[in-house]
Parts: structure tokens; sequence; C-alpha cells
């Protein structure tokens, strides 16, 4: 063993000296991106802290590029070898989706920023393979359990069911969202009630996703994923949840949140299905139905705890959801709405989930 041990930190030690490869961070919080591609003609990284920038050609077929100063924050990049999409091969921080994948970068130094990792107790992610027969689909269910969980235990802890946006897989909350990071560092604050987070691929009908992004607009593709993910959500992944972990079956226990797609998913599970959920979140939410009073008809009827809606002012969503919020004031349905800065991006979505998660299971 002490072999062992000397051989370990002998190898370790001159791995932790060397600088990164990509990306560099560096104290200003400017960034270097770099590539090694001797084919490529042409380079270029595209980011959202700053859109594309061409990247330039150096010793050893080393394509790079330095930004300016970032703002402290959590962006998705990628690369493009002439007409190539590419992650970054030196960083394995990656945000998979359905039809393409990015590289995640981390710009630390944020003021009151939760989703940046902290020296407190941690939760675990736990991964579920299932066949989802209304989908005609296998699939992933990730499960975070609180530090402390105890299966067999006999309390059982409120769930929260958290779903992403079009284009995403079911990983999205956990990797770029950085749930997991969030709701440990809020849970050692004292800020959120311990729960359990379940976050299944949001897609019932897989059409929606089979021809690129113009294949949801097709043949009615949208509202048949929507009712479809519905029965998947009450019907699969409710029972799945409830089967493996120690976790509440009231509606008083019971949370539906999400973004963009995933908000519609949620304001539908919430409106259609009140008696199960009494806690519901609505981020940025797209494609939410046209005549609301067709798709809603018994909205109002039964009170939730909370009903938490929010879209950025910069979103192209925000009509859509200033009008589903004077919707939801006609029908004197009891909601609060908040208009934050920003568009329709992660950075949005995660302070949302920040500011609700400490809301959820609170009486009074």
């Amino acid at each position: 063993m002490r072999t062992l041990a000397a051989v370990m930190i002998a190898v370790s030690l001159p791995a932790l000296a060397a600088e990164p490869f990509s990306p560099v961070v560096h104290p200003d919080r400017s960034v270097t991106f770099r590539i090694r591609d001797a084919e490529a003609k042409s380079a270029s990284v595209q980011c959202e802290a700053f859109g594309s920038k061409p990247l330039t050609k150096e010793a050893d077929n080393v394509w790079t590029f330095t930004s300016e100063p970032l703002e402290p924050d959590l962006y998705s990049y990628s690369f493009t070898l002439d007409e190539k999409h590419v992650t970054d091969p030196e960083n394995p921080e990656r945000k998979e989706g359905v039809f393409s994948s990015e590289s995640l970068l981390s710009v630390p130094g944020g003021k009151d920023a939760p989703w940046e990792k902290r020296e407190v107790p941690h939760g675990e992610i736990h991964r579920h393979a299932y066949r989802s027969n209304i989908a005609s689909h296998d699939r992933d269910l990730l499960v975070y359990t609180p530090p402390g969980y105890d299966a067999k235990a006999d309390k059982t802890l409120p769930v929260l069911y958290l779903l992403h946006g079009f284009s995403d897989q079911a990983n999205a909350w956990s990797t770029i969202g950085r749930m997991p990071v969030i709701f440990d560092n809020l849970i050692a604050d004292g800020k959120v009630t311990p729960m359990v987070v379940v976050m299944p691929l949001g897609y019932g009908d897989m059409a929606v996703v089979a021809n690129g992004w113009e294949g949801r607009n097709k043949d009615g593709a949208w509202q048949k994923n929507l009712t479809a993910f519905d029965k998947t959500l009450i019907g699969e992944v409710l029972p799945l949840a409830e089967s493996q972990y120690k976790i509440r079956k009231d509606r008083d226990g019971r949370a539906v949140a999400g973004l963009s797609m995933g908000g519609a998913e949620s304001l539908q599970a919430g409106l259609l299905h009140p008696d199960t959920f009494g806690w519901v979140g609505a981020f940025s939410s797209g494609g939410i139905p046209a005549d609301l009073d067709a798709a809603y008809p018994e909205a109002g009827k039964t009170p939730f705890k909370l009903l938490w809606i929010s879209c950025g002012k910069d979103d192209g969503l925000i009509g859509a959801n200033r009008s589903l919020h004077a919707w939801l004031e006609k029908k004197q349905v009891k909601h609060s709405w908040t208009e934050t800065e920003g568009a329709h991006r992660w950075g949005v979505w995660r302070r949302n989930l920040a500011t609700l998660a400490p809301l959820l299971f609170k009486e009074g």
C-alpha cells in the first residue's frame, strides 16, 4: 500500500502543476479557448457569453481565442471547424442535447451564486433506465437525493419533479442547470427543505424531436407531445419514483417545475391535476396552448400552495407569458408572477430554480 501511495503522488503532482489546455480562465476572468486541428481551414468558437468569434491558428496546429473578461456564471460553448460543430475535446464538462452537445465553461467569483461548488455535504444523483410504454422509447430518469437521505428510514421526503426544455436530454438540469450544486448549497444554508428531485426525459412522443427544430411545428407534434407527456408523467414517472424512493404521495408533498417546454408541461400537469401537485413552477414557458380556457377549463377550482411563473424581459416568449399571467388574473387563479432580467438562457433558469426552491414545501 505504501508503494502504491508513493506512485500515485509521483504521477499526480506534475498533472496538478500543468495549466489546462482549454478552456483557461485567467485571473481577470478573460478566457482562452484552444483546439488542435491540422486539417481545418477556418475555426471559430461559439459561446453564449459573447456569440461567435474566429479563432487564430498558431504553432502546432493550435487554434486559439481569448475573450474579454466575462461575468461570473456558467456558459455553454462549442467550436466550428470549417462547417463542423464539435465540443471541446479537452473539456469533459458538457451538456448533451438531442440535436447537438455543448461544452461547459465555469467563470467563478459570482456574488450570491449558489451554482458554484462549496465545501458542504453533497447529495447523490441516481440514474435509472426504463422503458416508456406510452412513448415506446427507452429512456433515463435521474434522481437527486439530498445529503443524509436514508432509504431505510420511515420518514418520507417531499419531491420535486423537474423538467427540461425542448432539445434537452434528461440530464440537462444536473449538468448545465447545476441543480445538485444549487440544492446542496441551499440545503446547507438552511434555505431549502430537504427534498428528492426527479428529472425525467420530457418527451411523451418522440416524433416532436424526430425532424430537428422545425419538426415540433409539423402535424400537431407539439400538442401530441404535451398530451402524451402528461400521461407519461402521471402514469410512469410518478409510480417509478414512488416505488424506488421514500417520497411523499400527497399533493402538498409534490411539486412540478420546468423551463421552456418543461414550463408548459409543468403548467399542464398542475392545471390538469391540481389534486396531484400542490406546488407548480414555470420558467419561460414555451408552447403554451393558444386557447387556455379550452385547455384548462377547471383552472382555479383547486387552489395551489404555490403557482410561481417567471420569464426574462428579453426572452422571445415574454409576450406569451405575460398573456398567461393576465389569463390567470382574469380566472382569479392565485399565483406569483416575476419578470427577471435576461433572455432564453440557462443563466436565467438557474436563478429561477434558486429563487423557487426555498419557497417549496413551506407553510404560511
